[in-house]
């Protein structure tokens, strides 16, 4: 017997702020610091580098999807367009990189909670982050309509808190000098990139959740381009201003977990910094609230092929909810703050991202004549970027990251029972 389908209820409007409300987070709070630390004012060149591999990546997610609109991402695109073993291994790194990334958000958003109500004392952190998970997990419980509504919130906030970061901050930027400063080596640069590059895949949770979408052919590359052209847009303003701040307050990036908030008090106009932290204890939460949603739809369609057990495809009676799925996404995420360090869950969604989103291009190759929307050179590009950046993370990042492959092809190949398609 077919499983139940969830009910599309998204249109253009709702699933654009889906994507802006799963990359406006970590991506610009937590990653730019970090690129920033490797490449200096490097950072800014990643940042566009990794918007033209995200924009590869997304258009072809985008037509994808569009094409084959269920839950699942590429890890159901990889079973139609290529082969069963590469769709799960798609899913398999989805689930490995945005967990992570899921507590990577929810440790940001503890420490920018602490530091806003005046708490230094860190034996709070992760008590704090996983009462966040908790509370982000019961409103995804509730359904589609609920989450959508408190994502428009939190979205709201934070694109209000960037933006005025960037009109009081780029009026004290010197762009001559900050373009002369620049002395990043190639492999800084690269570096950065790949981690940039993680912090604009939210858009790839309008394609997972693309079930849920109304006239998804026409709503899904709609609403990845927007999301897309908002956050290149964000994400280079808010680049300039953070390296000039950083290069001018001698900001130490690698032991500050809100760099743009301390910049921000340098600024002449006051209440900046406090409406920055603000908009970052919404930013991370509108994250965790995406990723879960992201995830458990995911283990939904593993579910459903019994990649995983087949509980994980059962729903609520209204038919809006993957119930168990969402539950056991909020353990694994709890499991991952308990033993999280930002840095490295960080640099292990990079590997795991790119090597995602190559198998996401590969399926793109496939598509036909008839179903494509775009050149197919986009794919072969987006292909090529992903594979070729996903081995600058650190050596052993990537190592790991290989052997975690093989561990979840020899999962599937011990447990899979044979079904029909």
């Amino acid at each position: 017997m077919s499983s139940p389908l969830l009910k599309r209820e998204l249109g253009v409007f709702g699933a654009t702020l889906m994507g802006l409300g799963s990359i406006v987070g970590t991506g610009v709070f937590v990653s730019i610091g970090i690129a920033a630390d490797i490449a200096g004012s490097g950072v800014i060149f990643a940042v566009a580098i990794a918007a033209l591999v995200a924009v590869c990546n997304g258009l072809n997610s985008a037509q994808l999807a569009a094409n084959h609109p269920v839950s699942g991402g590429s890890y159901e695109y990889g079973y139609k367009y290529l082969n069963p073993w590469l769709g799960f291994t798609a899913g398999w790194m989805f689930l490995l990189a945005k967990t992570a990334s899921a507590a990577t958000a929810a440790l940001g958003f503890a420490g920018y909670f602490l530091n806003a109500i005046g708490i230094v004392d860190r034996t709070y952190l992760i008590l704090t982050a996983l009462v966040a998970v908790a509370v982000l997990t019961l409103i995804v419980l509730l359904g589609i309509r609920r989450s959508n509504a408190a994502n428009t919130a939190i979205v709201s906030v934070t694109l209000l808190s960037l933006i005025v970061f960037v009109a009081v901050g780029l009026p004290t930027v010197n762009l001559p000098e900050l373009a002369g400063e620049n002395s990043s080596s190639i492999d800084s640069i690269l570096h950065a990139t790949a981690l940039m590059f993680v912090a604009y895949t939210g858009y790839g949770r309008i394609a997972t959740m693309s079930e849920e979408v109304r006239n998804p052919r026409q709503t899904i590359p709609k609403a990845t381009i927007v999301t897309l052209i908002l956050t290149m847009l964000l994400y280079a303003a808010v680049a300039i201003v953070a390296v000039a701040g950083i290069d001018r307050l001698s900001l130490p990036t690698s032991s500050n977990t809100a760099p743009l908030e301390i910049i921000a008090r340098s600024f002449p106009i006051g209440g900046v910094s406090q409406l920055l932290a603000v908009g970052a204890i919404t930013a991370m939460l509108g994250v965790l609230l995406n990723l879960i949603l992201g995830l458990s739809r995911v283990w939904l369609a593993m579910g459903r092929r019994l990649d995983m057990p087949r509980i994980l495809a059962r729903l609520n009676p209204a038919g809006t909810t993957p119930y168990v799925a969402v539950v056991l996404v909020e353990i694994t995420i709890a499991l991952f703050v308990l033993a999280g360090d930002v840095k490295t869950t960080w640099s292990f969604s990079a590997f795991n991202v790119l090597i995602y989103y190559a198998i996401t291009n590969l399926a793109a190759l496939r598509l036909s004549p008839a179903e494509r929307l775009y050149p197919q050179w986009l794919a072969w590009v987006g292909l090529a970027a992903c594979l070729f950046l996903a081995f600058w993370v650190e050596r052993q990042i990537w190592l790991v990251g290989l052997a975690l492959i093989a561990v979840g092809l020899i999962w599937r190949a011990i447990v899979r029972q044979p079904i029909g398609n």
